[in-house]
């Protein structure tokens, strides 16, 4: 009988799942105070340094457990599919680029909301996954009908919704996932 071994088969999302789930138990631990160290961009001093990091991390915070599982649960069933077909690389190049932009955004135009949480990167990887089958000189369907859908959806409860998810984050990922999906892809193609 063959001997069966687990494998840590994409690196790079199993990392960044990991580190979510080390920021989410640590703001459990200290009851909150290391999301608002860490892991929450919001409107503070640009003479502080820990602004400017926050623009990147606020990725890795979640407001709780059930935010986490929501957001890992995604992450783990595109990602590995996305870290195959891309690499580790471009992959590690989506989630800061999405976590800059949707840092910096909130920061400019949102400065009374605090943002946490993988959530556009979780929008980046469903965006990404709709260019899984782009050829040159095409737009998939299934693209076109994802993007309707989930960010039409966004748009939507952004507008009618009062509630503490951040819409913009998401659109914001789902943007950066269309560009990036139809990047990577064309070079493949």
């Amino acid at each position: 009988m063959k001997k069966i071994k687990i494998t840590y088969n994409a690196p790079i999302v199993l990392t960044f799942v990991l580190i979510c789930m080390a920021a989410t138990l640590l703001n459990y631990i200290t009851s909150g105070k290391s999301n608002v160290l860490l892991f929450v961009t919001y409107h503070s001093s640009l003479k502080n340094p820990l602004t400017y990091l926050r623009f990147f991390t606020h990725v890795f915070g979640h407001s709780g457990w059930a935010h986490f599982i929501g957001n890992a649960s995604y992450l783990l069933l595109l990602g590995p599919m996305l870290e195959e077909k891309h690499g580790g690389k471009d992959i590690v190049e989506v989630i800061i680029v999405t976590a800059l932009i949707t840092g910096l955004i909130n920061y400019i135009f949102f400065p009374h909301i605090a943002l946490c949480g993988a959530s556009g990167v979780v929008f980046a990887f469903i965006l990404l996954t709709s260019f899984t089958g782009f050829k040159e000189g095409e737009i998939p369907i299934s693209f076109i009908l994802v993007a309707l859908i989930f960010i039409g959806e966004q748009i939507y409860l952004g507008i009618t919704i009062q509630d503490n998810i951040s819409n913009m984050a998401h659109i914001v990922g789902g943007v950066v996932g269309s560009v990036t999906g139809y990047m990577l892809n064309k070079k493949t193609a």
